[in-house]
């Protein structure tokens, strides 16, 4: 577990929770879900202290599944989103809730089965955040480290890198997750791109197809989760809207630099769709472009079969006419018939190979 204390100037971090709010700013308490699974009776006791509320049993049992999708959903006192992290695993997460998280193993490119998509929960209250990530979050320890090293910096700087509230933490710390996917964008691009150049190379036979089917369900599965977290996103808007007016300037500014940043979020969800969409049509094109060209080649070759036979045609019933069993035929007791046979085949085989390569018969398409 982790606890930061968030002021105007400076970030303190602990590891035991504190007993009482400080006079400015907020707290952070960043917990695994094993850790939450273990001490969500004491945790139950601290919100109680610093808040003086506590979390529903039906959110606990939320942030307590491992496999629920990304949703938003509120109360007149929090407010609670689950979060499906797109980020590439960097660490070795706990054996057990990786089983429960994830039971089927993903083929496809390696990129693919590295993608992690557990569920990370915010509680958001009025000066507390409470997250609960899996065992080994790297999009935590990562915020973190950022967040102690704006804190670090001169404290004329600290106060406009540091989030101003509990719902504009919960905002930095899941772009910083969407952010995760969009920097495999590259690394995944050029893996499906190999599979596409192998597709459209005519002189290779494509034989992964399973590798590609397992790939294309990879994508579509992080189309759903994007869209889940979407739609997350959007209600959380909603929500923010349906806030009650200010009381002051200062906190109407607040509220919109929240709606600012929830947008922007929900901004870069969008380009992470588009850019899972646009892979699903490569894949699908470039399969598509396969299938074709192998139509085209087939076509060649049973073109150019016929042509070769009609041109041997003629020549097969030259070859039987002087081939049959009759005493008198013109040329057969003449010492220049074969000769004049064989020239009379060799013009007729030349004449067709004119004819038809006048009519592009023996052209190939893709010339």
């Amino acid at each position: 577990m982790r606890v930061f204390t968030i002021g105007p100037t400076g970030v303190s971090e602990s590891n035991a929770p504190p007993t009482q709010l400080p006079a400015q700013g907020h707290v952070w308490i960043a917990c695994s879900r094993p850790e939450f699974e273990a001490g969500w009776a004491q945790l139950q006791t601290t919100l109680q202290a610093l808040t003086g509320l506590q979390l529903v049993d039906l959110h606990v049992s939320d942030l307590l599944n491992a496999q629920l999708p990304s949703h938003f959903d509120y109360t007149s006192q929090y407010d609670l989103l689950v979060f499906r992290r797109l980020a590439s695993m960097t660490g070795r997460p706990d054996v057990a809730e990786t089983a429960r998280a994830a039971p089927a193993r993903r083929g496809g490119p390696p990129i693919l089965r590295h993608i992690d998509t557990s569920p990370v929960g915010f509680a958001v209250f009025e000066r507390v955040l409470l997250t609960v990530h899996p065992a080994d979050c790297a999009a935590r320890d990562a915020y973190a480290a950022r967040l102690l090293q704006a804190s670090s910096n001169d404290v004329r700087t600290a106060s406009s890198r540091l989030p101003t509230s509990p719902a504009d933490l919960m905002l930095r710390v899941v772009n910083q997750m969407v952010d995760g996917f969009l920097d495999l964008r590259r690394e995944l691009t050029r893996q499906l791109d190999h599979w596409q150049v192998e597709l459209l190379n005519p002189r290779t036979r494509f034989s992964n197809w399973a590798a590609l089917l397992d790939a294309r369900l990879a994508l579509h599965q992080l189309d759903e989760i994007c869209e889940d977290q979407r739609s997350a996103i959007q209600n959380w808007i909603e929500t923010v809207k349906a806030w009650p007016e200010m009381q002051t300037p200062a906190m109407e500014r607040e509220r919109d630099l929240l709606l600012v940043r929830s947008r922007d979020v929900l901004e870069h969800i969008e380009r992470v769709v588009h850019h899972v969409r646009r892979l699903e049509q490569s894949v699908e094109t470039a399969v598509q472009i396969h299938f074709n060209a192998q139509s085209n080649r087939t076509n060649d070759i049973m073109r150019t079969l016929t042509v070769l036979t009609a041109i041997f045609l003629p020549l097969n019933l030259i070859a039987g006419i002087f081939g049959m069993n009759f005493d008198v035929i013109p040329l057969i007791h003449e010492d220049s018939g074969f000769w004049w046979a064989m020239a009379s085949m060799g013009l007729t085989a030349i004449a067709l190979a004119l004819l038809f390569w006048r009519k592009r018969y023996l052209e190939r398409s893709g010339r």
